[in-house]
């Protein structure tokens, strides 16, 4: 599996992606639920402190504490950003109104690019065969050997079982005590999504089938195929697929700036 853990530039960085050995499933889930809601209160195109505002002083997630608020608010800033200046959750913005069934694909890469630790345990929800039972010992043992011991294993459960519970909310895992492998439900949104980010991360042609990304659709390279058809034909990308060529465009999605930067470093 190409799992992603990183390009030798900072090029990912400049888009929103983060690194490092920390994460935010050492204490929180994707938090799909809260994302859900506080993109309903708010229009697209609100800036970062319209995002803070509405969860601490408006309190739209009905949280109890001042305290509750203001870690919520981190915690979510850390998985999407929540700043139409990063370029990963903009784009998640547009495809969010574009399409509702896509929205827990969306919220799955767009917290993938933005957690390590979500990535390190994406191997076990990934390669497991559909109806087979996924122990939080498997994801731990995953999150234990991809963090080369920093994480101590106490840590290291806690991580499995919030991942658990995020490959849940993803679609990609069902169950609640006991999770089973199940699939999940890849859109024409959220496979242009899962190709641009592999874009961003320096990918092109029929390589961007197979990335972590494309493989986080959790279907077929010819059904991913199939659905980045869709998506041109939505206008939300180019992209044509003859005679074994793949040419993909995503003009429609970044900015002049974006682009040439992505060109710059190709």
């Amino acid at each position: 599996m190409a799992l992603y853990t990183g390009a030798s530039n900072s090029r990912p960085a400049r888009f929103g992606f983060r690194e490092g050995a920390r994460g935010t499933h050492t204490s929180r889930t994707m938090m799909l639920s809260e994302l859900s809601v506080l993109l309903s209160h708010l229009p697209a195109g609100s800036t970062a402190s319209e995002y803070r505002a509405a969860i601490v002083a408006d309190n739209v997630l009905a949280k109890k504490t001042d305290a509750t608020r203001r870690l919520t608010a981190q915690r979510l800033r850390e998985l999407y950003a929540l700043d139409p200046n990063v370029t990963v959750f903009r784009i998640l913005r547009q495809l969010w109104e574009a399409e509702t069934e896509g929205r827990p694909l969306l919220a799955c890469l767009c917290a993938n690019a933005r957690d390590p630790l979500l990535r390190l345990t994406g191997v076990v929800a990934l390669a497991c065969a559909r109806g087979q039972t996924v122990t939080t010992k498997t994801i731990a043992d995953a999150v234990t050997a991809g963090a080369s011991g920093r994480l101590n294993p106490r840590v290291a459960h806690k991580v499995a079982r919030n991942a658990a519970s995020s490959w849940t909310q993803s679609g990609h895992l069902i169950g609640r005590n006991t999770k089973i492998r199940t699939q999940a439900r890849p859109t024409a949104a959220s496979t242009a999504y899962a190709l641009l980010l592999g874009y961003l991360t320096g990918v092109q042609g029929e390589m961007l089938l197979t990335t972590y990304w494309a493989q986080l659709l959790d279907t077929t390279v010819d059904h991913v195929d199939a659905l980045a058809f869709q998506a041109s034909r939505q206008g939300w990308i180019e992209y044509r697929h003859s005679g074994g060529v793949v040419e993909a465009s995503f003009s429609a999605l970044l900015t002049a700036d974006e682009l040439e930067a992505v060109r710059g470093s190709h």
